[in-house]
């Protein structure tokens, strides 16, 4: 094979996957070291065209880290991530985090407090709780912004 012919050869191969990566959303999260429930969340971002990395913080400093960045502390759940200028908080659904980003409201982000079963990175089996994705207001106040039902 010649080296123009293999290096276009090489070149088609490996475009489309360097395209779906640089077309991928920057994502960092943090989170505490060990946690299966973020990682697996992390896949599910993976999963949807987000890019995410990951930065392992001392519980105390992640705490702070979700005060300072106006995430209420009912709305707390194990991970916190940064996503085009908000804060992403819990086991939010790639889908809505999409939706947030297309529609640019004037908040802190979305939340989805604690850990329901069935939310992404909390898949156990065929089992579901219902639970809602909050958007977090720049004034800390919240609303609705999806709901999911349980099974």
């Amino acid at each position: 094979m010649q080296p123009f012919t293999a290096l276009l050869a090489a070149t088609l191969v490996f475009a489309p996957a360097t395209q779906a990566l640089a077309d991928a959303t920057p994502t960092h999260v943090r989170k505490t070291n060990g946690c299966g429930c973020c990682l697996a969340w992390m896949e599910h971002l993976e999963e949807n065209r987000f890019a995410p990395t990951g930065e392992n913080m001392f519980a105390g400093l992640l705490v702070r880290f979700k005060v300072d960045n106006g995430v209420p502390q009912r709305m707390v759940s194990c991970h916190t991530a940064e996503i085009e200028g908000y804060i992403v908080e819990g086991h939010v659904p790639a889908a809505d985090i999409r939706r947030l980003l297309e529609e640019r409201p004037v908040a802190v982000g979305l939340a989805v407090p604690e850990m329901p079963l069935g939310s992404p990175g909390m898949d156990q089996g065929h089992r579901t709780e219902a639970y809602d994705v909050f958007l977090i207001r720049n004034d800390g106040t919240t609303e609705i912004f999806a709901a999911y039902l349980g099974e």
